[in-house]
């Protein structure tokens, strides 16, 4: 593992897809989630969601609630896309949870 890990540092990759910015701005729609008006006393309604057991369909409700919302709602709303992708990786923290117990 650590092997792959060094040759990827070695090796600058040319992004064809624009990963590594949009990777950068995904990261500050996520922190920026820590501190808006859905998080209370530094706890999100999502964590509540999840330790009552109903997390994963909760993140797979809103993933296809913001995917089929995107060019609707104010046009092609680009953080709605973000929100796609932030609720994937709550769902993906979950499956490894709940398969690491």
């Amino acid at each position: 593992m650590v092997e792959v890990e060094e040759a990827l540092v070695r090796k600058e990759i040319e992004y064809k897809y624009n990963e590594d910015n949009i990777l950068t701005e995904l990261k500050e729609y996520i922190d920026n989630t820590y501190g808006q008006h859905y998080s209370h006393k530094n706890f999100q309604a999502t964590e509540f969601v999840i330790d009552s057991g109903h997390g994963e369909g909760f993140c797979i409700g809103n993933i296809m609630k913001y995917a089929q919302r995107y060019g609707k709602k104010g046009g092609k709303n680009r953080s709605d896309l973000l929100k796609v992708i932030h609720y994937g990786i709550i769902a993906l923290h979950i499956n490894d949870t709940e398969n690491n117990e």
